[in-house]
C-alpha cells in the first residue's frame, strides 16, 4: 500500500493488495455472476475484451456521444490501452493461485472493464477519482482489498486538500452510486459501446458523481496541481 501511495501508476501493487485481502470474495462474486442469466450467456461466449477495446478503428466510426467514442477519447487522452493493463497483471500472474478457465476468464473481464468503469461512472484517473471509482467498484463486486485501497487512498488525499473538498463524501458517494447501479460486469460490452453515453448511464442507473465534481471545483479554486487531485475533463463536468 505504501508503494501504491508513493506512485498511483504502480498498478501491480493493486493486484498484490487484492490478492492478500480479498479472501473468497472473488469466488463468491464469480458464482453470483454465472448464476445470473446475463452472466451465463457471457460465459458461454467467453469473449476476450482487449482486442475489441483496443481496436479504435471500428470505435472511431461510432457516432459522437456514444459510450465507445467516450471510451476511446478517454483512453487516447490518458495514453492507455487495454493491452497495457493486461501486461501489468501478467507481472503478478505468477504469484496468484490457479483458477480454472472460467474463473480466469471472469477475472480478466473484471480487469479489462476497469477503464470503461471510469467512463460510465464519471470518475477520472486522478488520485481522488481512482479512490472513488474503487469504492464504486466495491459495491459492484465486493472485496476487502478494493475497499481498503479506496479508503486508505481517500484518507491520504485528505492530508493535502482543503477541508471544504469533503473528500470522504466522495468515498461514500462512490459506494452508494455503485450499489444503486446495475451490474456493469454483466453487460454485453460490444452492444454497450454503441449506446449513447447519457442513455447508458440512465439505463444502468449510474448517478452523477456530485461530491467528486464538487471536490474538484474546490481543489481547482485552490490552484492544486491537476495530476495530484485530478481535473481531467469528463462528460459529467462538461454538462455541469
Amino acid at each position: 500500500m505504501q508503494r501504491l501511495i508513493a506512485d498511483k501508476e504502480d498498478t501491480e501493487q493493486v493486484f498484490h493488495i487484492i490478492e492478500a485481502l480479498n479472501g473468497r470474495s472473488f469466488e463468491k462474486n464469480f458464482y453470483k455472476f454465472v448464476e445470473s442469466p446475463e452472466g451465463k450467456a457471457l460465459l458461454d461466449k467467453r469473449e476476450f475484451l482487449p482486442p475489441l477495446l483496443d481496436d479504435h478503428v471500428w470505435i472511431r466510426e461510432l457516432p459522437e456521444g456514444t459510450v465507445g467514442r467516450a471510451y476511446m477519447d478517454f483512453m487516447e487522452r490518458e495514453g492507455l490501452s487495454a493491452k497495457g493493463l493486461v501486461e501489468e497483471s501478467e507481472k503478478f500472474r505468477g504469484a496468484v493461485r490457479d483458477f480454472d478457465d472460467d474463473m480466469l476468464w471472469y477475472g480478466n473481464r473484471l480487469r479489462d472493464t476497469h477503464d470503461l468503469f471510469h467512463v460510465l461512472s464519471g470518475y477520472g484517473r486522478d488520485a481522488l477519482g481512482e479512490a472513488s471509482l474503487l469504492a464504486f467498484t466495491y459495491s459492484q463486486t465486493p472485496g476487502l482489498g478494493v475497499i481498503f485501497i479506496s479508503f486508505v487512498g481517500t484518507r491520504q488525499i485528505m492530508k493535502s486538500v482543503p477541508k471544504e473538498a469533503r473528500v470522504m463524501d466522495c468515498f461514500r458517494e462512490g459506494k452508494r452510486n455503485g450499489a444503486a447501479a446495475s451490474k456493469i460486469i454483466r453487460e454485453d460490452i460490444f452492444a454497450l459501446m454503441h449506446e449513447p453515453l447519457n442513455a447508458a448511464r440512465k439505463r444502468l442507473n449510474i448517478a452523477k458523481p456530485t461530491a467528486y465534481l464538487r471536490a474538484l471545483d474546490v481543489c481547482q479554486a485552490e490552484g492544486l496541481v491537476i495530476d495530484q487531485i485530478g481535473l481531467a475533463p469528463n462528460e459529467f463536468q462538461a454538462a455541469a
